[in-house]
């Protein structure tokens, strides 16, 4: 059966891997982003089973349609993948953060992923079960400073995922998370505003990660398919880390 695919943030970095990679195994996929012209690009660029419809994820009336647009277009919808974000800008410190977008960063990282579920579990249940897939990351995990309502946000996914999967499991829906840590996408630059920062900043995360390799939005594009696809019928209610071992621990010191 041709699975039928829906990927929020779909133009960019995470999204583009994860469309790209839900195309090898055969799905149909509808890119949701704000990007209009970077959507009608990708859709373009990628074929036939491909769509693209511009969905703000805050305003839960535009998820609705997306996901009725997309049960139009290819009749159907097996996995909602709720992948977009945003970080927000990095202040110093909470002494220094004046919150001018939590609102934004909340409604798009949490109540997106919240409208998103809702609608397609809605159209799942009806349909015999499926799979959702959020992207939380290791920052909902991990404490640490800066870029706060980000922070907050991507930890009210993890919790809000696995109420979802207890509220959800009747009808056969599967309600996963993956956490990426360490991946160079676009996120970090848009917080700082600052492309030495930047270059600190994940010079730090690859500097304390266990692995010795890059992650990639490859990486997390194969945790994905593997919670969206029927490896995983069994596994639900649960949050992948991505993150070369950074959740783990620190890289252990080696004697000189």
């Amino acid at each position: 059966m041709t699975k039928i695919a829906v990927v929020t943030g779909g133009t960019g970095g995470l999204g583009h891997a994860t469309v790209v990679r839900l195309l090898e195994d055969g799905a149909r996929v509808v890119v949701a982003d704000v990007d209009a012209d970077a959507g009608r690009s990708l859709a373009e660029e990628l074929g036939t089973d491909v769509r693209f419809r511009r969905t703000d994820v805050a305003d839960p009336e535009q998820v609705r349609e997306l996901v009725d647009f997309t049960v139009s277009e290819f009749g159907g919808l097996h996995l909602m993948v709720n992948n977009a974000g945003i970080s927000g800008t990095m202040h110093a410190g909470l002494l220094d953060e004046d919150f001018a977008d939590f609102h934004r960063v909340l409604s798009v990282n949490l109540l997106g992923v919240m409208a998103g579920t809702q609608a397609a579990a809605r159209h799942m249940k009806a349909g015999g079960g499926g799979s959702i897939v959020n992207v939380s990351s290791v920052g909902g995990i991990q404490a640490g400073p800066g870029v706060l309502s980000y922070r907050a946000s991507k930890a009210a996914v993890i919790h809000f995922t696995k109420c979802a999967a207890m509220d959800l499991a009747e009808y056969g829906v599967r309600v996963n998370c993956v956490a990426p840590g360490g991946i160079p996408t676009g996120l970090v630059a848009s917080a700082t505003g600052d492309d030495e920062m930047t270059r600190r900043i994940r010079a730090h995360m690859e500097a304390v990660q266990p692995l010795r390799r890059l992650g990639t939005a490859r990486d997390v594009a194969e945790a994905v398919a593997y919670l969206g696809g029927d490896h995983a019928l069994h596994v639900t209610g649960t949050v992948l880390t991505v993150d070369g071992g950074t959740t783990a621990g620190l890289k252990p010191m080696r004697p000189a």
